[in-house]
């Protein structure tokens, strides 16, 4: 018997459901195949890959030596048929574009817009996350460039801010300060805040507390969130105020009002984070059409 790609791919399901019903209803199979396949994957390598008893399934060190590598292996093939596909439709390149929430709010969709107008022939890979999560995949190589928020501290990685916008408070719909027009920061001193968590992105996090501080005060931060849409969410439950970045109003949550602030200096950016050192073509058209925008 050989190897196929068919063996991995049934092993893998039963490794990570560990059970052999609920994986072969992931698979589309029914049963009886699916544990005659994981019999001719275990005779071909010579050892066993479950341990199973009446009530659980659980891998063997050979099965848990060879999860790593079929996943490998299979991503790989996965990856191949795409770029081949992406080549018989002339996509020759292929970049990978990491991004957060708000980026995609500040400006994604453009950017993309026009690379993908100007340069067809080069596919865009997207792929969603915090700020945190985006430089640990620049780091691990996992994509080629990220769009986050800034600032961002470490001294690893290349930047260029390609979008700088003001801030501006988010109020429940029925705040009295929603009838005062522009506010002054100090205003809100005595209010609950919901803001996004400090782990998440430090800089950023930093910057906003910066600048009640600079205001005369410490904010009380109340309830947190990874997500705008959550935090104009507990906004709109009358739970706190926020600060965010003028584009957030583009989420036009019903009971949530955006007021401009007076006197604050301080902007939210939008940077792009990429490695010099892994620069490639795509990479650097597409550094010059983000910067391109961020001037216009």
């Amino acid at each position: 018997m050989t190897l196929e790609l068919r063996h991995l791919r049934y092993f893998v399901a039963v490794a990570e459901e560990l059970h052999f019903s609920r994986a072969a209803r992931r698979l589309n199979v029914s049963q009886p195949p699916l544990s005659q396949q994981i019999r001719q994957l275990e005779s071909i390598l010579g050892a066993r890959l479950f341990v199973r008893t009446s009530r659980r399934v659980e891998l063997t060190p050979a099965g848990t030596t060879l999860l790593d590598g079929a996943r490998r292996t299979l991503a790989e093939v996965a990856r191949s048929i795409a770029a081949a596909q992406r080549a018989g439709r002339g996509e020759l390149d292929m970049l990978r574009v990491g991004f957060t929430d708000s980026a995609a709010l500040g400006g994604l969709p453009e950017l993309v817009r026009a690379f993908r107008a100007a340069h067809p022939a080069i596919h865009l890979e997207l792929t969603e996350g915090t700020t945190e999560s985006q430089l640990d995949a620049l780091a691990h190589d996992l994509v080629d460039v990220a769009l986050v928020r800034g600032p961002v501290a470490s001294g690893a990685w290349q930047t260029e801010i390609v979008r700088r916008e003001p801030f501006v408070a988010a109020l429940p719909a029925d705040h009295l300060l929603v009838g005062k027009g522009a506010l002054s920061l100090r205003a809100l001193r005595h209010v609950p805040f919901v803001l996004f968590p400090r782990h998440l992105a430090a800089p950023f996090y930093d910057v906003v507390v910066g600048m009640c501080r600079a205001a005369g005060f410490d904010p009380t931060i109340r309830y947190e969130s990874s997500e705008y849409e959550t935090i104009l969410s507990l906004v709109a439950a009358g739970l706190g105020v926020s600060l965010v970045p003028a584009s957030v109003r583009d989420l036009q949550r019903v009971g949530v009002e955006f007021r401009p602030l007076r006197g604050v200096a301080a902007t939210a950016e939008i940077a792009l984070v990429y490695r010099a050192h892994r620069m490639s073509r795509p990479l650097e058209l597409f550094i010059g059409t983000a910067v391109a925008k961020g001037r216009r």
